[in-house]
């Protein structure tokens, strides 16, 4: 029987591959995980009383593209957060962002573009469920590196133009997962320029927008309509996961321009797995309340102080400027996490599980990506392990 050929290639997902890492050896003390950004922050607390008020909706098939309740909550803190007006016909309700980062690729990719098989450029390293969405969609993967020498975001006006005009989406992550990177404002509006210039789409994962160390990031909906951009050149993608601890409600909202929200809406009516009556609820609520969201940031900025003390001096330290991954340097991703689990207990990511190899070089190697999702004591008995096991 034959399989298709346009997977063949991926390697096995991050965390399988940090299984077949680690759980062969025990670990050399009680096991703190940091390797995941399974956000560990208490959840709003008035979700258990709208599921319950609500349960009943689970004997119906839910709205496929959000319920006007949840729609007009997700508009109502886009105005708030980024003082930009998006109509209902520009938002669709998403079961989780990864759903929607994917499905939207397959909506909005051509299969060509100037009689050329399609590009579709993305940071490197990167959210691994963008390489796929562009294999699926029938386009070329494009990874570009994001390191330090570029400020840990793509530099996409370098690429040839060759590979630009056949590219057809091009993917930011701010703030960057994993190097915790914010892009500029004026970064966002070149890259706004390089897509009108080049006729491509820009897709915005903006998944963890609450969580910044000194200022709100900037946004793509934000620059965007201060430029007048096109709406049909770009999606924004946000998620209730990180900003309100909740990355078992699979909830999120995909934002563009009419005709574009068009067609995913109709792949999505055949394709899509829309998200359950209780569930919309329970997002409206927390898309409507910012108190919860500022609580959990209070969290994170400790913790990112928390860092800086326990790496004061250490060559090569840089605290992200915004999510809740600490990319830190060492001399080999992989082996540095075995031997910390081994000796410490403590279990990171290795930073070329998020990469690809491109001609000879993988820029996640030389890093291990660490979670600051634990509770606070939790988070610095494991910094400081971390520390003294790799860089004492």
């Amino acid at each position: 029987m034959a399989f298709p050929e346009r997977f063949s290639n991926l390697p096995d997902y991050a965390f399988p591959r940090l299984r077949n890492l680690l759980d062969a050896h025990a670990p050399g003390g009680e096991p703190i995980a940091m390797s995941i950004g399974e956000p560990k922050h208490p959840m709003p607390d008035f979700v258990a009383g709208i599921l319950a008020a609500n349960v009943g909706g689970f004997a119906v098939y839910p709205p496929n593209d959000g319920t006007p309740g949840l729609l007009d909550a997700i508009s109502g803190w886009i105005l708030r957060r980024y003082g930009v007006e998006i109509t209902e016909n520009r938002l669709m309700a998403l079961n989780g962002t990864r759903e929607g980062l994917f499905n939207a690729a397959l909506a909005l990719a051509p299969e060509m573009k100037h009689g050329k098989r399609p590009v579709v450029l993305m940071p490197n390293p990167f959210y691994q469920v963008y390489a796929v969405a562009a294999l699926a969609a029938g386009a070329e993967p494009v990874y570009v590196p994001a390191t330090a020498a570029t400020g840990f975001l793509p530099d996409y006006a370098a690429l040839p133009a060759e590979v630009l005009d056949r590219a057809v989406l091009a993917w930011i992550c701010s703030p960057a997962n994993p190097q915790g990177a914010v892009a500029p404002r004026d970064y966002l509006a070149d890259l706004l320029d390089l897509a009108e210039k080049h006729d491509l789409r820009l897709f915005a994962d903006e998944c963890y927008s609450e969580i910044w160390r000194e200022a709100p990031p900037p946004g793509l909906l934000d620059v965007a309509g201060q430029k007048g951009a096109d709406p049909e050149k770009y999606a924004v993608f946000h998620s209730l996961s990180k900003r309100s601890n909740m990355p078992g409600l699979r909830s999120g909202f995909v934002a563009t321009g009419p005709e574009s929200m068009a067609r995913i809406r109709r792949l999505r009516s055949f394709a899509g797995a829309p998200l359950p009556l209780p569930l919309q609820m329970v997002a409206e609520a927390c898309w409507r309340d910012e108190a919860h969201v500022a609580a959990s940031l209070a969290l994170y900025q400790n913790k990112y102080r928390m860092a800086a003390e326990v790496f004061a001096g250490h060559q090569g330290f840089r605290l992200p400027d915004g999510g809740m991954f600490l990319w830190l340097p060492v001399q080999d991703g992989e082996a540095a996490t075995l031997k910390l689990w081994q000796q410490t207990g403590v279990r990171v990511l290795p930073g070329e599980y998020l990469s690809r190899d491109v001609a000879g070089e993988n820029p996640g190697k030389g890093y291990v990506r660490v979670a600051l999702v634990a509770p606070e004591e939790e988070t610095r008995r494991g910094l400081v392990q971390l520390r003294d096991c790799l860089f004492g």
